[in-house]
């Protein structure tokens, strides 16, 4: 009997202790030294030029309000209304200028006092030096502005922690599409 009760003390005790040993090496949060991924290398500073066509109506519509309030129409910001977006981004203001990637995400009308944006979205680059590589924009696109500045809060790829802003400005626009400049300055790895 005495033997039993020890083996199951033993149990018990390798059972416990393994866990817990299991438990130590499975942790949630660790830290790791930044060479590990590569932010041991100075840090570039990229300016790219590109235009963003968003197409609102039409064959070609790229973009499509998804949602609204039910006081949005009467609305003269269209305020409450969410858009997604799947833009072509081009070299040049033309439609037919090479495609360098994807504007896609969405904006939506979030001031009831002028026509302001909140704009939620990637910059999906497929060519060139970025290509499959992305930019996170998240902020405010004070629409009517001649020059408007948004935050660059990420990125994926060659943008890994990348961090900038972006300057947008109206090339043109008409009843179905508006094409807008971007200059964007961004700091990565």
């Amino acid at each position: 009997m005495a033997n039993s009760s020890s083996l199951v003390f033993l149990f018990f005790f390798f059972f416990f202790y393994s866990t817990l040993a299991t438990a130590k090496t499975h942790r949630f949060v660790r830290s790791i030294s930044p060479s590990s991924l590569g932010l041991d290398k100075p840090q570039k500073l990229s300016q790219l030029h590109f235009f963003f066509h968003d197409v609102v109506g039409g064959t070609n519509q790229t973009a499509v309000r998804v949602a609204a309030a039910p006081s949005t129409d009467k609305s003269p910001t269209q305020f409450g209304a969410v858009v997604m977006i799947d833009d072509p981004l081009t070299e040049s203001p033309e439609s037919w200028s090479k495609v360098v990637g994807r504007a896609q995400g969405m904006y939506a009308s979030a001031s009831q006092t002028e026509l302001g944006f909140l704009m939620t979205l990637s910059f999906v680059f497929t060519q060139g030096e970025f290509n499959g590589s992305t930019l996170s924009v998240l902020g405010r696109n004070t629409v009517l502005s001649a020059v408007r500045e948004m935050p660059i809060v990420g990125g994926s790829g060659v943008f890994r922690f990348a961090t900038g802003y972006a300057q947008a400005k109206t090339h043109s626009i008409d009843a179905l599409e508006a094409i807008v400049e971007y200059n964007v300055s961004v700091f990565h790895y």
